[in-house]
C-alpha cells in the first residue's frame, strides 16, 4: 500500500475527532432541529428523516473517533435509558407496531445527536452554537413574515404563515405556530442573556440578539409567553439568591428558595381560573381541559403501560393518529397533533410507569443543573437550569419536549447536568480511595 494510501485513514480520523467538526456537527445539527417544520413543509419529512439519519451515522463515527474520552458509565444518564427502554418495551402492547416503533426511532435518533453535542462542545460552546443558530433561525422568520404581511401582503401556507404582521400578529416565522416561536423566543432570550454575561459575543450583537427575541415573542402573542417569562425570571432571581449566599448558608437558602416555590405553585393552582382569565386565555384552557379528561378516561383501562408511545399522534404515513388517539379525536370533534401537554402524552401513551420515569428524568436533571449552578462561579452554568425551566414549563402546554429541537434541548440538558454532578463520580471516588478527579470538586 503507498504512502498517500496510508496516510487517508489517519487524516479521516484526525477530522472526526478536531474540534472544527465537532463544531460544524453542533451547528448543522442545532439547525436541522430548529428547521424542522420549514424543512419537512418545503423538501418532506422523508428528506428531514434522511439529514436526521446521515447526523446520526456522522455522530457514531465521531463518538467511536473519540472513544478514548469516553467512559461507559457517564456515557448516557441512566434516567434517560430507562425511559428509552420503557417506550421501546410499549411496542409489545401496542395496537400499532409500527407507528410505536418510528415513535422510539424519532427518540433515539434526535437523542443520538444530543449526546455527541454534550460529548463533544462544552457548555460555553454549546451556548454559543445555540445562540448563532438561534440569530440566524430569527431573523429569517421576522424577514419572512415581514415579507408575507408587509411586502406581498400574503399568506404563505406551505409555512404556516398567516401573514398578519402588519396588523400585529401573531406570527409564526419558520416554526409553524405561533406557540411554537413563542417557545423558541424564550430559549433565545435565555441563551442571549448567558451570552451578553459570559461576553461571549460583542455587547452590540447581544443587544440585537435580545432585542429581536423579545421582539418576536411579543409578535407571536402566544398565552405561553407571559408564563414562560415569569417562570424563567423567578428562576433567574431565585439562582442569584442562591448564587450570592454564603457556603455555610447555601443549603438553607436552597431549602427556602424550595419551599417558596413550592408556596408559589399552590398560589398559582389555587388562583388558576383569575389567571386563565387574565391571560386570556379562557377558550385555549378549556380545549386543553377537554382533552385532558378524555386522557385520563381512557387511561383507566391500562394505567400502568398506557397504549403504546407514538411521540406526536399521526402514524408518520400521513394518515391519521393511531389508535386510541384517533378515537379521542373523533369524540372531540377535532385533529389534535398531541396531547397539548407533555406529562399528558407521556401518561396516555406509556401510563404511570413511563410517566414516573420521565419525571424522574427531568426531575434529576433539574436538581444536578441547579446545585451546579448554584456552586460554581462561572455564569454559564446556569444555562442549563434556565433552560430546563423552560422546558419543563412549556411542557404543561404543548407536548414539544417529546420530539424534535424539544426532546434535542431535553437530552442535551439532561446530559450536560450528568456530566457536572453525577451519583457515577462518587461510585468512581470510593473505588478510587476518595480521590476525586473532578478539577472543579469541592476540596476535602
Amino acid at each position: 500500500m503507498t504512502a498517500s494510501g496510508d496516510a487517508t485513514p489517519v487524516r479521516v480520523l484526525r477530522l472526526l475527532q478536531s474540534a472544527e467538526l465537532a463544531r460544524a456537527f453542533a451547528l448543522a445539527a442545532l439547525a436541522t432541529a430548529f428547521s424542522a417544520f420549514a424543512i419537512g413543509r418545503m423538501a418532506g419529512e422523508a428528506t428531514l428523516v434522511t439529514i436526521v439519519a446521515g447526523l446520526d451515522a456522522l455522530g457514531i463515527a465521531i463518538l467511536v473517533a473519540r472513544r478514548d474520552e469516553l467512559t461507559p458509565l457517564r456515557f448516557a444518564p441512566t434516567s434517560l435509558l430507562a425511559f428509552l427502554a420503557w417506550t421501546l418495551a410499549s411496542v409489545v402492547w401496542s395496537f400499532d407496531k409500527t407507528s410505536t416503533l418510528a415513535g422510539w426511532l424519532g427518540l433515539v435518533g434526535w437523542g443520538l445527536i444530543a449526546l455527541v453535542i454534550g460529548h463533544t462542545r462544552d457548555a460555553l460552546q454549546t451556548v454559543r452554537a445555540l445562540g448563532d443558530v438561534l440569530r440566524w433561525m430569527l431573523a429569517l422568520s421576522l424577514a419572512v413574515e415581514i415579507l408575507a404581511g408587509v411586502l406581498l401582503d400574503m399568506p404563505f401556507p406551505f409555512l404556516g404563515i398567516a401573514g398578519d404582521l402588519a396588523h400585529g400578529g401573531p406570527v409564526q416565522g419558520l416554526f409553524g405556530t405561533r406557540n411554537m416561536l413563542g417557545f423558541v423566543a424564550v430559549m433565545a432570550l435565555v441563551t442571549f442573556a448567558i451570552e451578553w454575561r459570559t461576553r461571549s459575543v460583542p455587547r452590540g450583537l447581544s443587544v440585537f440578539s435580545l432585542s429581536l427575541a423579545g421582539l418576536l415573542a411579543v409578535l407571536s402573542a402566544s398565552p405561553t409567553v407571559l408564563v414562560l417569562a415569569v417562570a424563567v425570571l423567578t428562576a433567574t432571581v431565585a439562582l442569584i439568591v442562591v448564587r450570592r449566599a454564603q457556603p455555610s448558608r447555601r443549603r438553607a437558602t436552597q431549602w427556602t428558595v424550595g419551599a417558596v416555590v413550592a408556596a408559589v405553585l399552590g398560589a398559582c393552582y389555587l388562583l388558576r381560573h383569575r389567571i386563565i382569565r387574565l391571560l386570556d386565555a379562557a377558550s385555549d384552557f378549556s380545549t386543553r381541559a377537554d382533552l385532558w379528561n378524555e386522557i385520563l378516561d381512557w387511561l383507566r383501562p391500562r394505567p400502568v403501560q398506557g397504549w403504546g408511545w407514538h411521540g406526536t399522534w399521526h402514524d408518520g404515513s400521513g394518515g391519521g393518529a393511531p389508535y386510541p388517539l384517533n378515537v379521542i379525536n373523533f369524540v372531540l370533534d377535532d385533529r389534535h397533533l398531541s396531547a397539548l401537554n407533555a406529562y399528558f402524552d407521556v401518561l396516555i401513551q406509556v401510563g404511570w410507569a413511563g410517566l414516573l420515569l420521565f419525571g424522574g428524568m427531568c426531575a434529576v436533571a433539574m436538581v444536578r443543573s441547579w446545585l451546579v449552578a448554584g456552586e460554581r462561579r462561572s455564569v454559564v452554568h446556569a444555562w442549563t437550569p434556565l433552560m430546563l425551566v423552560t422546558l419543563l414549563v412549556d411542557s404543561m402546554f404543548e407536548s414539544f419536549t417529546l420530539h424534535g429541537v424539544g426532546w434535542l434541548m431535553l437530552v442535551v440538558c439532561a446530559v450536560r447536568a450528568g456530566q457536572s454532578r453525577s451519583w457515577r463520580d462518587r461510585l468512581r471516588d470510593m473505588v478510587d480511595g476518595g480521590a476525586s478527579q473532578d478539577p472543579l470538586a469541592p476540596t476535602r
